[in-house]
């Protein structure tokens, strides 16, 4: 049930990291903060379809 998802940076358009999620728990969007390489401070990161 799990499946795999691409988190991509809200403010660059980064597709930085890829995770997994439970469908059945999480139906919707998965948003988390996380590190950006490219501006070198945390943002937020939604997942991609």
């Amino acid at each position: 049930m799990r499946v795999k998802v691409i988190l991509q940076c809200t403010e660059t358009g980064d597709r930085n990291y890829i995770t997994t999620k439970n469908k059945r728990n999480n139906p919707e969007r998965l948003e988390l903060r996380k590190y950006s390489p490219r501006l070198k401070r945390y943002t937020l990161h939604r997942e991609t379809k």
